[in-house]
């Protein structure tokens, strides 16, 4: 099969979706691998190390798209490549199209077949192509919500993990998934007070185990609410497969907020689950609603592309290597993360 890496081109997305060694392995198992000149630069990969793997680099977007069959990369397309795609073309990329019915309907009359990473799941509800970008969104944000509190970035000019004489900050996680864990374990290791909230009882004794700097809550209405008004920051890491996230803090308990405190919402990608939540990109990442600073960048994995590279390239090379076998629909993961079909809404949660 020809498979084809493009550039990315959202705002400050340095990040390529396999990194040489992987296509090393792809063309050892009989696949023709195609590249776009540059794909592989902000992320520390050069055009001749993919070069030297077997790799065709080749000009341009348009002449990428061309050249490939199976499409695979970081991010959707956007509107500039949209016009390069074809029915022909089997797509494999992050989607999130919950939170985006224009690009829905622009894939549905293209006619093509899109695989989302975010919506393959294997037997145990695992979500493996996410997983690793959940990781480095979670600690992300985490380490941006500790620079944002500082006062020249609007903050309330508050240091998160306090010191004698000066409180902890208060660190309330929504969400204690991969995402939602991982903030919380970078949070609680700089010294703030955190709560976390969620459903399941087994992700709550792990948020314990974290230190005594930890409480783990059942998300009550009113006990996220109570825990809002009074936080520092606010990281909402809420996910439901493949569907769009709910609003589970609203704009009136945002407004009850300490101006100059922090919101930042991990789910932007799937619409996010703070009310007063916006989609942003890292070229004007933050706005301000009420006197509360919010952060919702979409590709927050992007800030960091050779970390976030090497993460995405190992998860996914196993699951592109199925797709290039003309019976990977008999696969039960890859067949969950079937988005669009010849055209044809067939996700569930999209439907």
């Amino acid at each position: 099969m020809r498979i084809g890496i493009p550039r990315e081109r959202k705002p400050f997305e340095g990040r390529v979706v396999l990194v040489p060694a992987a296509c090393a392995d792809l063309i050892t198992h009989g696949q023709q691998v195609f590249m776009e000149s540059g794909a592989g630069r902000l992320s520390g990969f050069e055009n001749q190390a993919y070069e030297a793997v077997g790799v065709t680099v080749v000009p341009d977007g348009p002449a990428l798209y061309e050249s490939a069959e199976l499409i695979v990369k970081v991010k959707e397309p956007i509107d500039e490549e949209l016009p390069w795609l074809r029915r022909q073309h089997l797509l494999f990329c992050y989607l999130h199209l919950a939170a985006n019915e224009a690009l829905t309907r622009r894939l549905t009359d293209i006619g093509l077949t899109a695989v989302a990473f975010e919506t393959v799941q294997e037997a145990d509800g695992s979500l493996p192509l996410l997983a690793p970008m959940s990781d480095i969104a979670g600690r992300l944000a985490a380490q941006v919500g500790t620079h944002l509190l500082h006062m020249p970035q609007g903050g309330k000019g508050l240091l998160l993990g306090g010191l004698p004489g000066a409180r902890r900050g208060r660190v309330v996680i929504i969400g204690a998934g991969v995402a939602g864990g991982n903030a919380a374990v970078v949070a609680a290791s700089l010294g703030a007070q955190v709560t976390v909230f969620d459903r399941q009882r087994g992700r709550l004794e792990h948020m314990r185990t974290l230190g005594p700097n930890v409480t783990a809550l059942y998300p009550y209405g009113q006990a996220i609410r109570d825990a809002v008004r009074q936080a520092d920051l606010v990281i909402g890491a809420v996910l439901i497969p493949g569907a769009r996230a709910p609003h589970v803090v609203d704009a009136e308990t945002v407004r009850h907020m300490e101006q100059g405190s922090v919101v930042i919402d991990i789910s932007v990608d799937q619409g996010g689950c703070i009310e007063t939540t916006r989609p942003t990109t890292y070229a004007q990442p933050t706005y301000v609603w009420e006197g509360i600073v919010h952060f919702a960048v979409t590709n927050m994995p992007g800030a960091v592309p050779h970390s976030a590279t090497e993460a995405i390239s190992a998860a996914v090379l196993h699951y592109l290597l199925q797709l290039t076998d003309t019976q990977w629909r008999q696969n039960p993961a890859l067949a969950a993360g079937v988005n669009v079909e010849a055209g044809r809404i067939v996700h569930p949660a999209l439907k």
